[in-house]
């Protein structure tokens, strides 16, 4: 049996007794159907303590705004539903080329990931070349600037920002100073044919704004 209690308006305690039905041979003949099956029925609407509360109809949110959008995501056998925001900036902005902002963001990351390793590998006892080291490293911030902005039109525009893993430099030692601005010349080459497939991408879909950005973003050599 569960009691179920609760204080009334004149301050008396109420208790209301819910009667739990099992089964059993001994049914008293006289019990009526009726009253049986509505008491059946009040018992299995009680929610179970792990049960979720149960929200007023008024407090039930009317049908989403047409501002968002549901989308559902499984992942590891769970599925869980987001309701994603759609920015009310967001003009002529093709998804192909938030996505090649996010690419770019990426590689210029890595590539400040790169000259960061070279500076603080010249500045080692074992090979002691500070001007190379000074040079690198103001590379490095130059690069993570460059990603900086790239993230900061990415919001301007109504995109997303979506950080990708940075790939580790190719190396952890960096030979002599020549070697080492071979490797940079090298990887200057790779982020600016990504600006320039970034261009490309963004001209198709005749976004003058996104070309306008990249054209800024340009190689320290």
């Amino acid at each position: 049996m569960y009691a179920v209690g609760g204080i009334n308006s004149r301050g008396r305690r109420q208790e209301t007794s819910v009667v739990c039905l099992a089964t059993s041979v001994n049914v008293q003949a006289n019990l009526n159907v009726a009253q049986y099956s509505t008491t059946a029925t009040a018992v299995a609407a009680l929610p179970s303590p792990a049960s979720e509360p149960i929200v007023p109809s008024d407090r039930i949110p009317a049908s989403p705004s047409p501002a968002f959008k549901t989308v559902r995501v499984k992942e590891a056998s769970t599925c869980a539903v987001m309701s994603l925001h759609l920015s009310q900036c967001r003009q002529n902005y093709h998804q192909d080329s938030e996505a090649g902002i996010n690419r770019q963001i990426n590689m210029e990351l890595y590539a400040s990931y790169c000259y960061q390793s070279m500076g603080f590998y010249f500045e080692r006892d074992d090979v002691a070349l500070p001007g190379f080291s000074k040079f690198f490293k103001k590379l490095s911030s130059e690069e993570r600037e460059h990603a900086e902005k790239l993230m900061s039109y990415q919001v301007k525009r109504g995109g997303r920002i979506v950080l990708q893993d940075i790939k580790k430099p190719e190396r952890d030692e960096w030979g002599a100073g020549v070697d080492a601005m071979q490797v940079a010349l090298q990887l200057e080459k790779s982020v600016n044919q990504s600006i320039l497939d970034l261009h490309k991408l963004a001209s198709s879909h005749e976004d003058a704004q996104v070309n306008s950005c990249v054209q800024t973003v340009g190689s320290p050599f």
